[in-house]
């Protein structure tokens, strides 16, 4: 049984949209952040998007701020990634991931939101073409 499971990746060409998703178990309870992810080759990976769970908040990478929405819908365990305006740098593997704190995504700690996550997807390949 995976906690968290991808789907929606595929080819498209530059300009065009996909919508990613993410089912998260119904037996994973706790989740107080729900993210997106990715890593292209040779690069680091990357902090998409998330999901505050506790208050509904959304938090975004810099790379595609206005491009890109998430949303969650509790009802059907589902978190979405509605990727808009693609762009070839946008290629990478994309991976859903959850994780439980006090404080749901954004760290006060680390000033962050794109740390701690302790479950993850597999992964769905995104490729953009020019």
């Amino acid at each position: 049984q995976e906690d968290l499971v991808e789907s929606g990746g595929g080819s498209v060409q530059a300009g065009g949209s996909l919508r990613l998703s993410c089912a998260v178990s119904r037996y994973s309870t706790g989740y107080t952040c729900l993210g997106w992810f990715r890593q292209a080759p040779g690069k680091e990976r990357e902090g998409v998007a998330c999901y505050d769970a506790m208050g509904g908040a959304t938090f975004y990478g810099d790379s595609v701020k206005g491009r890109f929405i998430i949303s969650r819908d509790k009802a059907k365990n589902m978190v979405y990634l509605q990727m808009n305006s693609l762009k070839p740098e946008d290629t990478a593997m994309y991976y859903c991931a959850a994780k439980r704190t006090q404080y749901g995504c954004f760290s006060p700690q680390s000033n962050s939101w794109s740390d701690s996550y302790s479950d993850w997807g597999q992964g769905t390949q995104v490729v953009v073409s020019s």
